[in-house]
């Protein structure tokens, strides 16, 4: 994982270039490509999120848009929030333990999101998700109040999510851990491709990732692997 700026949780210049920071390492890892995919941390009495519509490698902290915990965005210059911005603040409405969501678009995962189908526990390190499986949310248009309020439900016991037709979210304790976490699912998502390409992968039971969730409790905040 990249050294980002630090994260102060307050609306200030360090937070909005470790957030533009995030964006870079997500395009440097391949998890997402162009304008796609977005950024928010919980910072004050809301959430600041990344602009719609501008490429990772062109963004200031100036662009970063601000998004109250309820309600519309209020305009802050040229810029608009990204379209995404209703299930950012959905899901840290639900999650006042998470500090940050990450949306991308990485191939694997969203591969199986076009098959309509969630990641099983293929692997232990599903755990890391917060329970047997990374369930997937129903297609609803991208920007869309049912894809806020379907997103944020799945994640209410989950740091991590599929959307249908679209793509992935995680949450995190802090901005490196949902970092961490998507770039995790999408590795999920291949190991489960790849395995099922020359067989039929062996699925944990609810028992085993259970068992995984108790030992992962010993890491604290750390990223065990």
């Amino acid at each position: 994982m990249m050294a980002l700026h630090p994260l102060t949780l307050e609306d200030n210049s360090e937070t909005r270039s470790a957030v533009i920071d995030a964006c870079l390492w997500m395009r440097d890892c391949g998890l997402n490509v162009g304008t796609a995919g977005n950024v928010s941390v919980r910072v004050g009495t809301g959430v600041l999120i990344t602009p719609s519509g501008v490429p990772y490698e062109f963004l200031t902290p100036e662009m970063l848009q601000f998004v109250p915990r309820k309600g519309d965005p209020i305009g802050r210059g040229p810029y608009r929030p990204s379209s995404e911005w209703r299930f950012h603040q959905s899901i840290l409405s639900k999650r006042p333990d998470m500090v940050a969501v990450v949306h991308a678009h990485p191939r694997h995962a969203t591969a199986l999101a076009i098959q309509r189908r969630f990641l099983p526990a293929c692997h232990y390190m599903i755990a890391a998700f917060g329970g047997h499986d990374v369930p997937l949310v129903p297609y609803a248009r991208f920007g869309s109040t049912e894809l806020a309020r379907d997103a944020a439900t799945a994640m209410e016991e989950r740091t991590g999510c599929l959307l249908a037709n679209h793509g992935a979210i995680t949450a995190g304790e802090t901005l490196e851990r949902a970092l961490w976490r998507m770039q995790e699912l999408e590795t999920l998502a291949e190991m489960l491709i790849l395995a099922e390409t020359c067989g039929t992968p062996v699925i944990l039971s609810e028992t085993d990732i259970a068992d995984v969730g108790e030992a992962f409790a010993s890491y604290s905040n750390e990223m065990p692997g």
